[in-house]
């Protein structure tokens, strides 16, 4: 994903309104837009809950450090090269993550009453601890979930927005893995410079 230039259209990052739950999470502006239309062709009494956005680059680098120990710990011996491709399947470098570029989100169905829908497994969810149903795609999910989990791909897909699929949760758009995604020249969205928080 390194490859896929960056041609950053200089859009800045909004909060998303508390619609989206009380995590008034920041992203672009354009990606604010598309998640509103999104939420707005839900069925009745379903909602989208946004519990992460922006990321700033010190916290993306400090999940990727945790969960490298944890996958170190349960292979020891293990190498580099293949714990930097073990770690990216979860969590994205540094140098490519969409939440450094404001450009992804994660989250879930609620209801009316803000509860969560079934969607196999809790959003961050790591593949060891869900036996791979955190996966999009995953075997193993309740039909239920299977079918939030469709819904939730459909309303996004619509705006743009393309999924990671080693994780059910996660959507962006503009950032170099939605540009590899979609075949689009190049990504609208590099990290923001600075702590934007």
């Amino acid at each position: 994903m390194s490859a896929v230039p960056v041609r950053d259209v200089d859009e800045p990052l909004v909060a998303l309104d508390r619609g989206f739950g009380p995590a008034g999470a920041l992203v672009r502006r354009e990606l604010a837009n598309r998640l509103e239309s999104a939420r707005a062709a839900l069925p009745p009494g379903i909602f989208l809950r946004v519990v992460e956005g922006y990321r700033p680059s010190h916290r993306q680098q400090a999940i990727i450090e945790r969960y490298s120990a944890e996958i170190r710990t349960e292979r020891p011996g293990i190498t580099d090269p293949e714990l930097r491709v073990l770690t990216s399947r979860f969590v994205a470098p540094l140098e490519v993550a969409p939440h450094v570029a404001g450009a992804a989100v994660d989250l879930t169905l609620v209801d009316s009453h803000g509860s969560e829908l079934d969607l196999g497994t809790p959003i961050d969810a790591t593949p060891e601890q869900s036996g791979g149903r955190c996966y999009f795609a995953a075997e193993g999910i309740s039909a239920p979930a299977r079918a939030n989990r469709e819904l939730l791909a459909r309303v996004l897909g619509r705006e743009g927005l393309v999924n990671y699929p080693t994780e059910w949760w996660h959507y962006s758009y503009g950032d170099r893995y939605w540009a590899l995604a979609t075949g689009a020249g190049a990504a609208l969205y590099g990290p923001v410079l600075g702590d934007a928080t």
